[in-house]
């Protein structure tokens, strides 16, 4: 049975959902990730869409939503990828391990700066997500 991990961010635009996409694609056979933020902007970031997308990552599913939306859900894993978000986490109805592994926000900067965030966390966050629940 697959393990439910959710990837925390602020914004829920860009880390989170490049963490999110990541995650099902390449652990998705022991994984279902889902992504939020604790104050989400609504919106994916266009660099980090359009990555995920070159990738082969995107799907259309993927979109920012706010923290409420996955109170309920029981999680057996929740990753905060922002000091933010770490600060901020709420606490969840079911006790749940949560880990921080955080990366720089690339948003606003060059479009080189996303390949890095996405390499660092396939680098970092792939193999602690992959010890952790697989």
């Amino acid at each position: 049975m697959k393990k439910n991990i959710l990837i925390l961010c602020t914004g829920n635009s860009c880390r989170s959902i490049m963490a999110e996409a990541m995650v099902n694609a390449q652990l998705g056979e022991c994984v279902f990730a889902q992504s939020s933020g604790v104050k989400a902007s609504g919106k994916v970031n266009p660099h980090a869409k359009a990555l995920l997308e070159q990738k082969g990552e995107w799907r259309d599913e993927y979109h920012s939503k706010v923290i409420e939306t996955v109170l309920d859900t029981a999680f057996d894993l929740v990753v905060t990828v922002c000091d933010a978000a770490k600060e901020t986490c709420p606490m969840f109805p079911k006790a749940v391990k949560t880990i921080h592994v955080g990366f720089e926000d690339p948003s606003g900067k060059a479009e080189e700066e996303y390949e890095k965030t996405y390499n660092l966390m396939q680098k970092e966050l792939l193999p602690i997500i992959q010890k952790e629940v697989c």
